[in-house]
């Protein structure tokens, strides 16, 4: 038996996120269905987490157990002939049976850009939210410090969240602008769900004065998803990177 660990990319926009539901077409069915044919049964693909419907990935890690014995650089190649245009295999390495992609995640990076521009970019626009307004980039980078650190992050999740521990650690929160983009980039131990799209609605509020930057620290406090922003839409939202060293070895 080997474990194979693939980094993948894909463009969500028609994908019903990561996680496989039936009657759907989510990145990991389709990962599944295609490795499966090359292994002649049934193979489960584990990701290192789970993106919504419409959010993308630069760096989404998966594994996978086979007895094929195909040499691992081989299934770059042999998979993205059978794979659709929006999903990609950019890595395969072949890794110790007790590698687990979502349990090993030292750290993952997610990166939300926002298209400030007039007229949206017609060759960006799945991958951006288009926001023509004026935005205090300044504010809203001392507001994104205020996330960096161990906190409970409640007010920054989903409502129908069912998980019940909501403490984790946000080791970099950075806004910087980009021409006409405004990417938001956040890296943590953890995210909660809708967690960073939240983030990044509250920061938008912060950058068009409709809270101060000191308010994220009474947000934080409230542990109430209402204290904080509005959740933004899932296109301009990408995982970038998954980290399998300690954050403080990377940085």
């Amino acid at each position: 038996m080997r474990k194979i660990k693939l980094t993948v990319a894909y463009d969500g926009t028609d994908f019903h996120g990561f996680q496989r539901q039936p009657g759907k077409r989510t990145v990991q069915g389709t990962l599944e269905a295609a490795i499966s044919r090359l292994n002649g049964t049934e193979t489960h693909v584990t990701g290192a987490g789970r993106t919504d419907a419409g959010v993308h990935a630069w760096g989404q890690v998966c594994h996978f157990e086979t007895r094929n014995p195909m040499p691992v650089k081989r299934w770059v190649t042999v998979l993205n002939q059978s794979l659709p245009r929006d999903l990609v295999i950019r890595l395969a390495e072949e890794v110790a049976l007790s590698f687990h992609a979502r349990k090993d995640a030292c750290w993952k990076t997610y990166r939300y850009v926002i298209d400030r521009s007039p007229v949206p970019d017609v060759f960006t626009r799945r991958y951006a939210t288009h926001l023509p307004v004026s935005l205090d980039v300044q504010q809203m980078q001392l507001a994104a410090e205020r996330l960096v650190g161990t906190h409970d992050f409640t007010s920054f999740s989903s409502a129908k969240s069912p998980v019940e521990d909501r403490v984790r650690t946000i080791y970099r929160c950075e806004v910087r602008e980009q021409g006409d983009k405004l990417l938001i980039e956040v890296t943590g131990n953890g995210f909660l769900y809708n967690m960073v799209r939240i983030i990044a609605g509250t920061l938008v509020e912060v950058g068009m004065g409709k809270r101060t930057e000191e308010s994220i620290s009474s947000t934080l406090a409230a542990k109430d998803r209402s204290a904080a922003g509005k959740t933004m839409p899932p296109e301009g939202l990408t995982m970038v990177e998954v980290g399998y060293e300690p954050w403080e070895e990377m940085d």
